[in-house]
């Protein structure tokens, strides 16, 4: 699978790390219910989903994947801090 990095260009995965799901964070203050669902009560969902993942041997930039988990085709790539979902962990 190769990944184009908005900032260093198409490389190959093994210089990424995927850190799980880019799923929109509670606010601050939310309740522990919430916050437990967060963290804790995650869909598998097999098809199209926006992961996060880590530029470790290249730029270092956090990144939104948005990837088909099954057929492993990589829709969408582009900086996490400007995506909107996730952020960088």
């Amino acid at each position: 699978m190769r990944i184009a990095c908005p900032i260093c260009g198409e490389r190959d995965r093994r210089e990424f790390y995927v850190k799980g799901a880019a799923l929109e964070r509670p606010v601050e203050d939310a309740g522990l219910e919430a916050w437990h669902a967060h963290v804790n009560l995650r869909a598998n969902p097999a098809g199209v989903m926006a992961e996060l993942w880590y530029h470790e041997m290249g730029c270092g930039s956090w990144l939104t994947v948005t990837r088909n988990t099954s057929t492993h085709e990589v829709l969408e790539v582009e900086l996490a801090s400007e995506s909107g979902l996730g952020g960088a962990a």
